[in-house]
């Protein structure tokens, strides 16, 4: 029989749990500190539960934590770590070094339904919703785990396409008989799934930074589909019936595409959509993935584009490339484990433990 994972699961899932297999209630604060507080890589080391019940726990089920199985490694530290899922698939987390800060970006899905038309991982289409076992595995399976002091969930996938594991994984994240952290320490990122944002938001207080990438609809529609089913200006609209004059952000992600989203009339309608709405916009520079007709613009013209969205009272930055000369762009490791593994004619990872790639890729969204 296929065992199931403790790790991941809230602690009233965890109550469930004991209940179930007779155990007292406060047995689950029991598991959940092992779990997501001391570390514990076997049942057996939960010595503060008794024989009997830590042999019901291993009748029916492991910890779950799954190392990784690639890291590409680049020159300023940027690290791009590949973890193979239950579902037979693999997702990426990249690993950003940046003096007293270390920032982790962790997927949500295997692949992605949202078709944006720049991301390496759309192209792969959508394969499985990660449990939040394996969203939270991405952290406690990381070498550097305990450098860490962000988490910002902007890697593979659209994290409230799977809001229930993702609401799962932030409630462990934060709350005092999981990891404990503050809510501060941690973004989702989202194209804007209106609905499920809106569950997000009264649900929780991590910042929160939206794909806007074209103010004008039909042109965003034309690079991201869910911009027919979502529009923005509704999410927009959305967002300013909330307070963001406290601790928490709201910030606009935007890829500078030549000719595409970088004109003046841009910068006018992105001035009228935002308008009094407190917010930031972090310009990022676009890296060519394989195939694609996109290019950035040159320094000078985002430094312009910026300074021009300042001048006009909305506070706006150039996010600062990382990992260049590794494949760090979301989906391509992962997009190119799948490929070597159909060339041998297996299925899932590749096997190799550490790979240096030397392309020149950057993670878009981290």
């Amino acid at each position: 029989m296929t065992q199931e994972h403790l790790f991941g699961m809230t602690l009233d899932r965890l109550r469930e749990t004991a209940s179930e297999l007779g155990m007292p209630r406060f047995a689950a604060g029991q598991i959940a500190s092992w779990l997501y507080r001391k570390g514990a890589t076997e049942i057996g080391q939960m010595t503060d539960l008794s024989l009997r019940n830590r042999t019901l726990l291993e009748e029916r089920y492991q910890i779950g934590l799954t190392p990784p199985s690639a890291v590409s490694v680049s020159q300023d530290g940027t690290k791009k770590y590949l973890f193979p899922t239950g579902g037979g698939h693999s997702v990426e987390s990249a690993y950003i070094p940046d003096r007293d800060r270390a920032t982790l970006c962790v997927s949500s899905q295997a692949g992605c339904k949202m078709g944006c038309a720049f991301c390496a991982t759309g192209r792969q289409g959508f394969q499985q919703h990660l449990p939040a076992g394996e969203i939270l595995n991405q952290i406690a399976s990381l070498p550097e785990r305990d450098s860490l002091t962000n988490v910002v969930y902007m890697g593979m996938g659209e994290p409230l396409d799977n809001l229930g594991n993702v609401l799962d994984s932030l409630e462990i994240l934060t709350a005092p008989w999981g990891y404990g952290w503050s809510p501060t320490r941690i973004t989702l990122s989202t194209v804007g799934v209106t609905p499920a944002l809106k569950t997000f938001l009264d649900r929780t207080k991590v910042h929160l930074a939206v794909s806007l990438h074209n103010p004008f609809p039909d042109q965003r529609a034309a690079i991201m589909p869910l911009q027919r089913v979502y529009p923005v200006a509704e999410t927009i609209a959305l967002l300013k019936r909330y307070d963001w004059s406290g601790q928490r952000r709201v910030s606009f992600e935007y890829i500078v595409l030549r000719g595409i989203n970088d004109t003046p009339a841009h910068i006018r309608e992105l001035c009228r959509l935002l308008d009094g709405l407190r917010c930031r916009i972090n310009l990022i520079r676009f890296h060519a993935i394989p195939g694609s007709p996109f290019v950035s613009p040159g320094p000078e013209e985002m430094i312009r584009f910026r300074d021009e969205l300042t001048r006009r009272g909305i506070t706006t930055t150039i996010r600062a490339s990382r990992g260049e000369d590794i494949q760090a762009a979301c989906g391509l490791l992962s997009t190119r484990s799948r490929q070597t593994a159909a060339r041998r004619g297996a299925p899932g990872l590749g096997t190799t433990v550490a790979e240096h790639d030397t392309e020149n890729h950057k993670n878009e969204r981290v």
